[in-house]
């Protein structure tokens, strides 16, 4: 499975990088202000697409912290009640005390 995986990742590598090689042409990107920034088409996809995979994981951020919050809590309400059900379990299996005998 390691092999097929190698495999797979080298045979991206050369399509992305011939893909690179393919976009090296000048592109410009215009904002507001007539302000414009100039480099290459390769360059202007790798960043875009940087900072929305940046975007997208802090995006998920909060969702992530709240199921882990979740899961912690979960852990210790499960390990709670294993242990009332370990103290009932050991409680069925003794034998019933005797009454206290009092004599005057």
């Amino acid at each position: 499975m390691k092999l097929i995986f190698r495999v797979v990742s080298v045979v991206l590598f050369i399509v992305f990088f011939g893909f690179a090689l393919k976009n090296t042409q000048e592109a410009t990107l215009r904002f507001f202000l007539d302000y414009e920034v100039r480099g290459p088409l390769i360059l202007m996809l790798l960043s875009f697409f940087s900072v929305g995979a940046v975007l997208g994981v802090l995006a998920m951020t909060p969702t992530v912290l709240r199921h882990r919050r979740d899961l912690t809590n979960s852990r210790k309400l499960n390990e709670i009640m294993q242990k009332e059900q370990d103290a009932q379990r050991l409680a069925r299996t003794q034998p019933p005390q005797p009454d206290a005998v009092i004599s005057h």
